[in-house]
């Protein structure tokens, strides 16, 4: 049985996998949680179709999750580390911070936004110093020395990817604390982050104590991987800071699909709902030609 992963638990997610589900395909659904959601934090959901009263954000999300497990949806609560093909390119390698997947078609349906500081020299440096993926972009900095921006698993994950071709990597946390175990061969700054300044390219960071930290790039890993960052690293097409979808859910990336706020346009659940239907019968429809 062909294999769908969706990355996402809100009510494109979860329509997404009832479909692929129902269209024949095994089907997990990846995660932070409840707690993370978008739909979790609404008070009240009203003016949706079959909604007389109105119904709390959690208690919406907990009835999508409990009809998709009844249909076989498997729900795993994980934090998503990193999106590739697998060795073949005929699928993909899903990896977790607990665990790993190996999948035929994965369906991007969270809306979390790409994360990054707010301060002068990041935009400016976007693709001359400042980058978003330490896969895509480490061959660029063999032996010159490179800083992660973030404090989680995230961040760290990027940082070990930059460790066999940075002559030395540097993990900032912008006053964050850390949640994550660092090896003593990625040195940690603390320091809030005042700028990132540079000529033509990235020269350094400035400290808001006024310490400077001279380096060639710096990767933003602030949070857990967003959506588009996501996308970014495995080659799918942005519109802005939103992944670009064809009217079924597809991505330009063969196997790869995305519905919901990740998508931009509306941000409301019934468009949610609408194209993760899109995408799971898309997925299915993909897995059966290939």
């Amino acid at each position: 049985m062909s294999k769908v992963l969706i990355i996402g638990s809100g009510p494109a997610g979860v329509s997404a996998a009832l479909y692929a589900r129902r269209g024949g395909a095994e089907v997990t659904v990846l995660s932070k949680g409840l707690a993370l959601s978008g739909l979790h934090k609404a008070e009240k959901i009203e003016n949706y179709y079959g909604l007389a009263e109105p119904v709390s954000g959690a208690e919406l999300y907990v009835r999508g999750i409990e009809g998709a497990r009844k249909i076989g949806v498997e729900f795993v609560e994980d934090e998503l580390l990193s999106l590739m093909f697998n060795d073949s390119f005929t699928g993909f390698q899903v990896t977790g911070k607990e665990q790993a997947f190996e999948v035929d078609a994965v369906i991007v349906a969270t809306g979390a936004a790409r994360q990054s500081l707010n301060v002068p020299g990041v935009k400016e440096f976007a693709g001359k110093g400042v980058s978003y993926c330490a896969t895509c972009d480490a061959f660029f900095y063999r032996g010159k020395t490179v800083a992660v921006v973030g404090a989680g698993v995230y961040a760290l994950h990027e940082a070990q990817a930059l460790l066999p071709h940075a002559a030395q990597v540097y993990l900032l946390t912008d006053g964050a604390e850390l949640s994550a175990e660092v090896p003593p061969e990625i040195k940690v700054r603390n320091e809030k982050i005042a700028a990132i300044e540079g000529g033509e390219r990235v020269e350094k960071i400035v400290f808001a104590d006024g310490k400077e930290l001279k380096l060639d790039g710096v990767f933003m890993a602030l949070g857990t991987a967003g959506s588009t960052a996501i996308a970014k690293k495995i080659g799918a097409q942005l519109d802005g800071n939103n992944i670009k979808i064809d009217a079924h859910g597809a991505t330009n990336v063969p196997g790869l699909f995305a519905a919901g706020d990740c998508t931009g346009g509306l941000l409301q659940i019934a468009k949610a709902v609408y194209q993760g239907a899109e995408a799971g019968l898309a997925a299915v429809k993909y897995l059966r030609t290939k």
